[in-house]
């Protein structure tokens, strides 16, 4: 089957993916343009598996403002070399990141980092909630690893829904842009601050000062 440039060069401004490994994926999907996308990303998270051994030591720190000044986010996200770390898909990538920070407030990178005693915690509540069902100690077992897996979901960076498309998460976003760029990329940390947050604001009784103040 021949494949068109015009096909060739749709397929490349959808994927970022290279010319050659265009052509071939529609080769491969027979001309069907959203074939070759998902072809081209299985080819691509098969690559970047094999990728993420490799030390990404080089990187930068982002940042991102929002709301006025209200919500601010560092992060720092690696890539095995410095010239990788300068390119605009990589900037670009970061900066996605934290504006998904800004919006979805995790509270750590991986489930990894969650301490153990926050999961138990968190378990001893699931188990007392399971147990009201009435419900035999198996399936109260799995209501309850069920209800930490979504837990873990809600809290963690890479397996957050990626805000701007739901349908991957922000680990599938970055080994989607590893199989792009070519290198290992790996989110190390973050902070994200809001103004305000964590300082008790304390509710005045206008009339209750004048009257201490008269005495």
């Amino acid at each position: 089957m021949e494949i068109s440039a015009s096909a060739v060069k749709d397929l490349r401004e959808k994927t970022g993916a290279g010319f050659m490994d265009c052509k071939k994926a529609l080769a491969e999907a027979k001309g069907d343009l959203d074939k070759a996308v998902s072809w081209l990303r299985e080819k691509g998270l098969a690559a970047a598996a094999k990728k993420a051994s490799r030390v990404a030591s080089e990187g930068v720190v982002g940042s991102y403002i929002h709301a006025g000044g209200k919500v601010g986010v560092l992060l720092e996200v690696n890539s095995e070399t410095d010239f990788v770390a300068k390119t605009e898909g990589f900037a670009a990538l970061v900066r996605e990141i934290a504006m998904h920070i800004a919006a979805m407030s995790p509270q750590y990178v991986r489930r990894e980092e969650v301490p153990a005693d926050v999961v138990e915690k968190e378990r001893q509540i699931f188990e007392a909630q399971a147990k009201e069902s009435g419900k035999p100690a198996n399936v109260i077992q799995k209501m309850v690893e069920g209800k930490i897996e979504k837990f873990y979901k809600e809290i963690c960076l890479l397996e957050q829904p990626f805000v701007k498309n739901p349908d991957i998460t922000i680990e599938k976003l970055v080994i989607e842009n590893v199989a792009k760029i070519g290198e290992n990329i790996s989110v190390r940390r973050f902070a994200r601050f809001k103004v305000g947050e964590g300082i008790e604001k304390k509710t005045t009784d206008f009339a209750a000062e004048v009257a201490a103040a008269q005495k």
